[in-house]
């Protein structure tokens, strides 16, 4: 029982007034719908905007016609236009009176009209419908006469193209409804009715549009979630691409961090009668690198993949990259390396990142131009590291087509590249094959001569 009265309560509305009924609630929604589509703003100024004229089709016009071709639907509902006039001329009574003239123009205006009030021009073509009938001495095609059954015609098609489909169904209901009041109460003396053949015909063509709408708005959203995806899926690549550079960089940076944690346990005892001072300065250096190798386990936890095992060998540095090219020529890559300046041990860090350049380098290599020769070229210079990687085509006779494009594996080398504050170049050859360069700074630490 108290469950019955509170949905009682809630059911009905504020200040005790009766409950509308669902039917009065869709009558209700309707009209609002109404006003809001055919009331509101209706003659509101809203140019036709000029097409584009980067189709199929249009792109490959000369420049002069282009310009020419983006005014293509102004010119079509203006050649609709003189057509609803010269019907409209046509029906008069050839005495040569004004009264042809009249009705002439008012099946032009609504039309052109369209180009810039659309909805304003529906009105004004229903309204001059009948001043256009009263000015006739035509006697048959009541209500809508040759001229005024073009131009509304048009005018609905136009309309609906340049608006909503639920516009297109509010106008064709109102062309109904003022078509059956004209033939039953002023339809007398008249031959013959045509308010069933327009309906007929701009049902079709409201048809059409609608349909027209629809498809257009279906490939607006599958563009707008296609640019979407494409955007998430680089984001998603963009992190897994970090991650893994994280993970891989966490072994350095504990090596490191070690180092310097056994060092600092291990000064104090090197030097004979140190100060306290001293030795709570160690003390605390120790604290902070235990502190931050285990801050550094819980980032690399964080950023751990459920399937990740970390790895029982050491970083790979320069020194493998034999290994790495060994590997690659068994995997029928022909590839030579170049090594020039002096060569020396660079930071961990550099040391890997070059590493997994190159490597990624000669992976896309293999994917997607097998079987083509590759260079690794690897310059020491006072400033850091340069790395060239360059491959040449694909053979003829390779069965996969060379396919260069930005994957995951450029977009790995980049963030590797970005992260050392580095500089890096992809190019496609003369020749069609594709070139990767690389500069890595490396800080220069200048030794002091005792």
């Amino acid at each position: 029982m108290t469950e019955t009265t509170t949905t009682q309560r809630q059911t009905t509305p504020p200040g005790g007034a009766k409950p509308r009924s669902p039917e009065f609630r869709l009558a209700a929604d309707a009209l609002r719908g109404l006003r809001q589509d055919l009331f509101h703003d209706a003659f509101a100024y809203r140019p036709l905007p000029r097409m584009r004229v980067d189709g199929p089709l249009t792109r490959r016009l000369p420049e002069g016609i282009k310009e020419y071709a983006a005014w293509t639907p102004h010119a079509t509902i203006a050649a609709a236009g003189l057509l609803a006039m010269s019907a409209a001329y046509a029906a008069g009574d050839g005495s040569g009176n004004i009264r042809p003239l009249l009705c002439a123009l008012l099946a032009l205006l609504p039309v052109l009209a369209t180009l810039i009030r659309p909805v304003g021009a529906f009105w004004f073509s229903l309204a001059a419908t009948p001043v256009v009938a009263v000015f006739s001495s035509t006697w048959s095609d009541w209500p809508w006469l040759p001229g005024t059954f073009v131009a509304h015609v048009t005018v609905l098609m136009v309309v609906a193209l340049r608006t909503r489909p639920r516009i297109a169904a509010w106008m064709w209901m109102l062309t109904a409804a003022y078509g059956m009041i004209a033939e039953t109460f002023f339809g007398s003396g008249h031959y013959g009715t045509n308010t069933v053949p327009l309906l007929f015909i701009s049902a079709v063509a409201l048809l059409v549009v609608t349909v027209l709408h629809i498809r257009r708005e279906a490939e607006q959203e599958v563009t707008a979630q296609q640019s979407e995806t494409a955007q998430e899926r680089s984001k998603r690549t963009l992190l897994e691409e970090r991650t893994t550079i994280a993970r891989e960089l966490h072994d350095v940076v504990a090596h490191h961090m070690s180092v310097v944690a056994i060092q600092a346990e291990a000064a104090p005892y090197r030097v004979e009668n140190p100060p306290p001072e001293l030795e709570q300065a160690f003390v605390t250096i120790r604290e902070n690198a235990v502190a931050a190798l285990t801050e550094l386990r819980r980032v690399l936890g964080v950023v751990r993949a459920e399937d990740y095992e970390a790895p029982d060998a050491p970083q790979p540095t320069l020194a493998d990259l034999d290994a790495l090219l060994a590997n690659v020529k068994d995997a029928g890559l022909t590839v030579e390396k170049a090594v020039t300046g002096a060569v020396r041990e660079l930071p961990q860090g550099v040391e890997l990142s070059a590493y997994r350049i190159v490597q990624e380098a000669l992976s896309n290599t293999l994917r997607h131009a097998p079987g083509a020769a590759a260079r690794v070229e690897i310059a020491y210079v006072l400033g850091g590291l340069g790395l060239r990687i360059v491959n040449g085509p694909a053979p003829a006779t390779s069965l996969t087509k060379s396919t260069h494009g930005a994957g995951h594996g450029i977009t790995g080398m980049r963030e590797r590249v970005t992260m050392l504050d580095g500089e890096m170049t992809t190019v496609g050859t003369d020749d069609g094959g594709y070139e990767v360069t690389v500069f890595l700074p490396v800080q220069v630490v200048a030794e002091e001569s005792g």
